[in-house]
């Protein structure tokens, strides 16, 4: 089996006295998904902050390719790889589809600042990289806020694997979506898989889509791992535990049934 192409050890975040994280170990390698699962306050922004670069671990080691990394900002992060989708998208609406793709690395006919924006090209660029990924897009001109939210998301994958990730982050990519557009971030996520030479990395809330598209699971409770397992080692019954935080369904149920007698 291919060693990992990102892989953690140990990792510990403190903020003053609270310890969000508490020695986390994740691996995934190339042309796999590893969905990272867990409830609100279960640790995952905050790894997922690590990873890209915003925080700082306080304990732990992060290796990409099998080197030891440390990121002292999302650009040196950026730098070694690590691509990261939050849900805001980083998407202005009011600017075109190339601009948003391009964002801050724009190409130039000439010198820069003397130059002018080569838009053909960029544009090109733009319907190329979307159409790789299951999204043709007539005119990449178009305003962002004329697309779906589906589109937008595909938009903001085609961007961070052009400028060169070789691990994909994505932060709950379907959580405010309708359910045809949540089908289409799916697919998406196939088809980077497909690839082969991408790793994702599938924070949701969501067991059944993690279902469908992970290749292996890391469930997070209160800044610990309680569980992992790769896709065929887990039944849905276990998933859904773990969901909840390791706590068993029909102790929950029975907890909610002593709530309606009373």
């Amino acid at each position: 089996m291919a060693d990992p192409i990102i892989r953690t050890e140990g990792l510990v975040k403190r903020f003053g006295p609270f310890t969000a994280l508490n020695g986390i170990d994740i691996e995934v390698r190339k042309g796999q998904v590893l969905a990272l699962l867990g409830d609100n306050g279960a640790g995952k922004s905050t790894l997922i902050r690590i990873l890209s670069g915003v925080h700082k671990p306080t304990e732990g080691r992060i290796y990409v390719e099998g080197k030891e990394v440390v990121f002292n900002s999302p650009r040196d992060a950026a730098a070694a790889g690590i691509g990261t989708v939050y849900q805001d998208l980083a998407i202005n609406p009011l600017m075109s589809v190339t601009r948003n793709f391009f964002l801050g690395r724009e190409l130039y006919r000439g010198v820069r600042p003397f130059g002018l924006l080569d838009m053909k090209t960029m544009d090109e660029i733009t319907h190329a990289e979307m159409k790789k990924i299951g999204i043709d897009i007539s005119d990449p001109r178009q305003a962002v806020g004329t697309m779906s939210g589906g589109q937008r998301q595909t938009l903001a994958i085609a961007r961070a694997i052009y400028f060169g990730a070789k691990v994909l982050i994505l932060d709950e990519p379907t959580s405010a979506l309708g359910q045809k557009q949540q089908m289409s971030v799916l697919k998406t996520m196939m088809k980077v898989r497909a690839k082969g030479d991408i790793a994702i990395i599938f924070i949701t809330h969501n067991e059944i889509h993690s279902q469908l598209v992970a290749d292996s699971f890391t469930f997070l409770a209160l800044g610990e791992v309680i569980g992992c397992g790769d896709k065929n080692d887990l039944e849905h019954d276990e998933i859904r535990r773990l969901m909840a935080g390791g706590a068993e369904i029909r102790d929950l149920e029975k907890e909610l049934a002593a709530v309606t007698a009373d």
